[in-house]
């Protein structure tokens, strides 16, 4: 008899399961060969269908009913074979399309769904695997991974795990999307790094003639960027003021350092959608659209395609075999720690890259220890060089090895001294009255604060044509409208006064010559001075510090902490954007906040004690590990006609996934007392689970966004 894997309908072909398990094999081979892992992902894919072989099974795929386990019999296999490295292989093969399990005890029973309840299992029999397949044997010294220290063989082991399963479960989908398609599905894009480092450099020849100081000193920078990348791997800052032009100089040392060290791709990472819709479309236009993915969120893969660049894309954000993207902290580390095969399939691909780390001040303090020890193992372990970027560089030094980090700018404080153009005052408690009044003299001015409802109410308060209002209350479509706005006037030098929660900060270009500030954290008062004079257009800017009114004080620790740090180390450092400055702040931040509040969920002692019996809680882990926090709602707003043609879609059927891709940038995501107000209002249809629509067109506001009733909650962070 045949044993069959798969069945395509369409001109009634099997692809039998010796043929699968040989193709699966071959690509998760090459796939771990950048981490010296082919054998053992080879391995894991060579026994991932062993199950396949029963009858019970081959009943299925001829049209039975019953659904067979067929992933535990390999899993079962390679734990008898070695009960300890064949353990570790064993998470990955039983999770191949489940996820990866939680490894469980000694008290488990065939019934769990943990590993060691699938190493119990009564299977059917599947001895015909034998019949066509040897089965191969386990390496006795399968690899060579390297600790960060003694304390942290649970995190490699684990990490380890992911990888190879990342090999497997990426290999098993192409294999058989392969095989379905009859080779018909084209995921190749026409680029890579020597060709996109060909293209920048003939626009960078173009920068640094103006003659202008500044452009002179963003060439300087540009200079020690392209010099550094000609170190071997490894940890690296890079420490630019605002306006330095870090995003290109970034970019122009990951191209070289990963041609020069023989990387396959450039990933950059960032915090705030808004910077990636910025820095995507700067990359796309520099380097061409087919080569640059953006994976986040807002991105829409369904937009007209004339050439067919975003179909091969979105297949491409499936495991980001592109060589260069630009992705959240949210999809980049969520995907780390997470255990479902989709998001998953991408880390194989994270290795043997260079990753760029920007805004890296605002890594989440709340997770700061796994991801830091993440990043880690991606050095030590993975052929990966990752750069921390930022004006405002947090003091992370004590989370990696000693003299771990390598600063690849030759004169920072130097840097600092000339990119100065602000100056900063601290003005004490200002009335909502008394902040309007100076804000209404002011031609071009931005007031930064810390809630939603403090930017509102400003709004509303200062009022006029020439204001324009910023928060996550406005979906990221109408925001993107609002800053294109803004940025016209600012250099076309008409009146334009904006107040905005703090996804302003970091950024977003714009040159403001006076900014306002309520008190936060030194990095976020660094970051505002960002907007401030950013071209030197003016002799000096002007930022000033303010505390606001008790009713707009933030409510939330996560910003009232920062803050009072802040004012602490101010009495003492008068210059809040010294270097010196910035370090104590980041270094009193994490004393402060103290090791479990650097990893709230305990996620490293939990990978720790699990070491021992190789007893991982894959399962738990990915369910806790959440950059943000408080659960949110989607709500999706009938901003545009566009919009109007996604919500009728939406109405007319099950929502399929590329229609929800759509409709993010139309959706703004509300806290739960939020949308139960907002239900309990009548102001919202929920068509389907997991969707809800605007059903009231009152309920969005076009300047100031979706209306939510006072007391409703919620400050105003922005992710």
């Amino acid at each position: 008899m045949d044993y069959i894997a798969h069945y395509r309908e369409q001109d009634q072909v099997a692809q039998t399961v010796k043929e699968h398990l040989d193709g699966t094999a071959k690509l998760a081979e090459r796939f771990a060969a950048p981490f010296q892992s082919s054998e053992l992902a080879g391995l894991c894919a060579r026994m991932h269908d062993m199950g396949k072989y029963s009858e019970a099974f081959q009943k299925r795929i001829r049209g039975g009913k019953l659904r067979p386990d067929h992933s535990t019999a390999g899993a079962q296999a390679l734990f008898r074979q070695n009960p300890k490295i064949g353990k570790l292989l064993a998470y990955c093969v039983a999770g191949h399309h489940g996820g990866l399990p939680d490894g469980g005890d000694q008290a488990d029973t065939e019934a769990d769904t943990t590993l060691a309840g699938r190493l119990l299992r009564k299977l059917e029999p599947h001895d015909a695997f034998f019949a066509e397949n040897d089965l191969p044997a386990i390496p006795t010294q399968p690899f060579a991974l390297q600790p960060a220290s003694r304390k942290s063989i649970g995190f490699t082991l684990s990490f380890y795990i992911r990888m190879l399963y990342s090999c497997l479960v990426d290999a098993d989908f192409l294999d058989t999307e392969r095989f379905q398609s009859n080779g018909t599905i084209d995921r190749e894009i026409p680029s890579d790094l020597e060709l996109l480092s060909h293209r920048l450099d003939q626009k960078l020849e173009t920068f640094g003639h103006s003659g202008r100081p500044i452009d002179q000193k963003r060439c300087a920078i540009l200079r020690d960027c392209i010099d550094a990348s000609v170190h071997p791997r490894g940890l690296f800052s890079l420490t630019v003021p605002t306006g330095g032009g870090k995003t290109l100089s970034s970019l122009a040392f990951a191209l070289r350092h990963a041609l020069k060290n023989g990387l396959d791709r450039v990933i950059y990472v960032i915090p705030y959608t808004s910077i990636i819709e910025q820095n995507g479309a700067v990359f796309s236009e520099l380097l061409g659209a087919e080569s640059v993915l953006q994976h986040h969120s807002n991105f829409d893969f369904s937009a007209d395609d004339e050439h067919g660049i975003l179909k091969k894309q979105k297949l491409a954000s499936e495991n980001w075999d592109v060589p260069l993207i630009v992705t959240t902290n949210v999809q980049f580390f969520e995907s780390l720690f997470s255990n479902r095969p989709s998001r998953c399939r991408k880390l194989h691909n994270i290795a043997n890259s260079v990753i760029l780390f920007d805004e890296a001040q605002m890594l989440p303090t709340e997770y700061l220890r796994p991801c830091t020890q993440a990043i880690s193992e991606l050095v030590r372990n993975y052929r990966c060089t990752a750069v921390l970027c930022s004006a405002t560089q947090p003091a992370l030094g004590r989370f990696f090895p000693p003299s771990a980090i390598q600063e690849i700018c030759k004169d920072t404080d130097g840097l600092y001294r000339f990119f100065q153009r602000t100056r900063m005052a601290l003005r004490g408690e200002l009335s909502n009255d008394t902040l309007c009044e100076e804000l209404q003299r002011l031609s071009q001015v931005l007031c930064i604060v810390n809630t939603r409802s403090h930017a509102r109410a400003l709004y509303h308060a200062v009022g006029g044509s020439d204001s324009f209002h910023l928060s996550t209350l406005m979906c990221p479509i109408h925001r993107k409208a609002v800053i294109d706005e803004i940025r016209r006037r600012l250099r076309a030098g008409t009146d334009c006064r904006v107040f905005s929660t703090q996804l302003i900060e970091a950024g977003v270009d714009v040159d403001f010559p006076v900014v306002y500030r309520a008190m936060a954290g030194i990095d976020s008062l660094v970051q505002s001075a960002g907007r401030c004079n950013r071209e030197y257009r003016h002799s000096v800017g002007d930022v000033f510090v303010f505390e606001p009114e008790p009713a707009y004080q933030p409510r939330s620790h996560s910003l009232r902490r920062p803050a009072e740090l802040a004012r602490n180390i101010l009495q003492k450092h008068p210059d809040p954007l010294s270097l010196e400055t910035i370090h104590t702040y980041f270094t009193r931040l994490y004393e402060v906040s103290g090791d479990d509040s650097l990893d709230i969920k305990d996620i490293c002692r939990k990978l720790e004690a699990s070491v021992t019996a190789y007893s991982f809680p894959f399962s738990e882990i990915a369910r806790s590990f959440e950059l943000i926090g408080q659960a949110t709602r989607p709500v999706v707003i009938p901003f545009d006609q566009r919009a109007e043609q996604l919500i009728a879609k939406l109405r007319s059927g099950p929502p399929q996934r590329d229609l929800i891709r759509a409709m993010q940038p139309y959706t703004v995501s509300v806290y739960e007392p939020e949308y139960r107000a907002l239900q309990a209002d009548g102001k919202l249809e929920q068509p389907c689970d997991g969707l809800s629509i605007l059903a009231d067109p009152e309920g969005y506001h076009p300047q100031t966004g979706l209306i939510l009733s006072e007391g409703s909650g919620g400050q105003g962070i922005f992710f």
